[in-house]
């Protein structure tokens, strides 16, 4: 099996009514459903994946919904913003940036902060390359980085596992990779992952289900693409101005290198490296993580 499955960045997910929900319609037809909540300052959460949909991020958006009008939205391919047919034409990193602005236009909203978590960190920075008049802040949340060094570093996924837990993994994987697509394969690679994920080992069955529902086809094609166009942003992010919280846990399977790299790449950026906590801020260190995003959104 490819590396890939070491680049699953999932989200926690809970279910419960939106405030509001919509499509907007893109350039080749296809749609983009969204959710809103709250009202007041207008904040786009990207989620990670690549090939997940957005119900991982309607608690955070609710949870930030009580100061800000926060939107939430399947990326392409997944969730209900459906596509007849999946491959590079359709599946790409430009497809997706221009997915987001018109998102934003059909809201009317002129500016707004984004918030990218893991994959969704990169989409982010990507955006901000070719739109960066319409942020007002950026967040990047445990973000994949602002270039492809994620891909040439050590596996950290595979360092934050015991040898019980990486030879369940191989396991699941070869059965996988042999053919069984069942949700009992699926589960148990999730199970096997699932703790280099949270510090809190609570957390892990929550994460392992999750981390079953991954459309591997369309996290292929995005990791395709973000090769093929040698995805690298930091040229053009050294001239962008707007404020950046760059926030992400000490113990992440995100090297705090690429959170690193990315202070050192935009002029007005900051750095929080969060107390044991792994990929999900929100829910291994929660107070501060929260505390941090509205501290930055008030300044």
């Amino acid at each position: 099996m490819k590396r890939y499955y070491a680049l699953f960045f999932f989200l926690f997910a809970t279910y419960s009514f939106a405030q509001t929900e919509g499509y907007a319609v893109n350039a080749d037809a296809s749609q983009t459903y969204f959710r809103t909540f709250g009202s007041g300052t207008p904040i786009l959460i990207i989620n990670g994946g690549p090939g997940m949909n957005s119900n991982g991020f309607e608690a955070m958006a609710r949870k930030l919904a009580k100061n800000h009008l926060t939107i939430i939205y399947d990326q392409r391919g997944t969730g209900k913003s459906a596509l007849s047919v999946l491959d590079s034409s359709t599946i790409n990193m430009k497809k997706m940036v221009a997915d987001i602005e018109v998102l934003r236009k059909h809201l009317k909203i002129d500016k707004w902060s984004v918030l990218g978590h893991s994959f969704g960190g990169m989409l982010a920075s990507y955006y901000a390359t070719l739109h960066p008049e319409h942020i007002d802040k950026l967040i990047l949340s445990s973000s994949g980085g602002v270039d492809l060094k994620l891909l040439n570093g050590p596996n950290l996924i595979d360092s934050h596992l015991s040898k019980a837990e990486k030879d369940s993994l191989r396991y699941w994987n070869n059965k996988i990779e042999n053919g069984d697509t069942s949700h009992k394969a699926r589960l148990g690679r999730g199970r096997a992952m699932a703790p280099a994920y949270v510090f809190d080992r609570k957390f892990i069955p929550i994460i392992a289900e999750r981390l079953t529902q991954s459309n591997m086809t369309i996290n292929s094609l995005v990791w395709n693409d973000l090769q093929k166009m040698q995805f690298d942003c930091k040229e053009e992010l050294k001239s962008f101005k707007r404020p950046v919280l760059i926030i992400q846990g000490k113990q992440d399977i995100i090297s705090n290198e690429i959170g690193e790299l990315a202070l050192h790449t935009f002029p007005n950026a900051r750095l929080v490296l969060l107390e044991k906590c792994k990929h999900y801020g929100w829910l291994d260190a929660e107070y501060n993580y929260f505390g941090e995003i509205e501290g930055f959104l008030k300044d």
